[in-house]
């Protein structure tokens, strides 16, 4: 299996096993405990398995290669994982939370792409961000 369809694979299941995890996190824990546990599992997760993806110039040299981002994904980590425990904890289906949640990421990241980073789109896209905001609208309607 190539790397790209093992990165594709392990995204999708990943992100289904995420949502199914998340959904189903006892109510009455505490979510900051709960975020603290994830991380913890996450820690640890990742230290087992580094041997596995070695480090060419030791750990201190290659700390210092990091900038800011890291530093930034770990608080948006925060966010998204606080944010879809309240999500389904206030009794949003997950069937289309989560896809109302990705098409409005979605729509955000195509106009950041096109302002910020003078990404071009063409009409096909056009057509699927169209598609999209029609799909926002119909989610929303009960």
């Amino acid at each position: 299996m190539s790397i790209i369809w093992f990165s594709l694979l392990l995204v999708v299941c990943s992100n289904v096993g995420y949502h199914i995890f998340q959904k189903s996190v006892a109510k009455a824990a505490h979510p900051l405990l709960s975020i603290i546990v994830t991380f913890s599992v996450a820690l640890i997760g990742s230290l087992l398995i580094l041997p596995f993806f070695p480090i060419k110039n030791g750990i201190l040299a290659s700390l210092k290669d990091l900038n800011w981002a890291s530093f930034a994904v770990g608080l948006t980590i925060i966010g998204i994982d606080v944010g879809y425990l309240l999500f389904y904890r206030s009794d949003w289906p997950m069937s289309y939370g989560y896809v109302l949640c990705n098409a409005l990421i979605f729509l955000t990241l195509i106009f950041i792409g096109l302002f910020f980073y003078k990404e071009k789109i063409n009409l096909h896209n056009w057509i699927g961000i169209a598609f999209s905001i029609v799909g926002i609208l119909f989610l929303m309607k009960k």
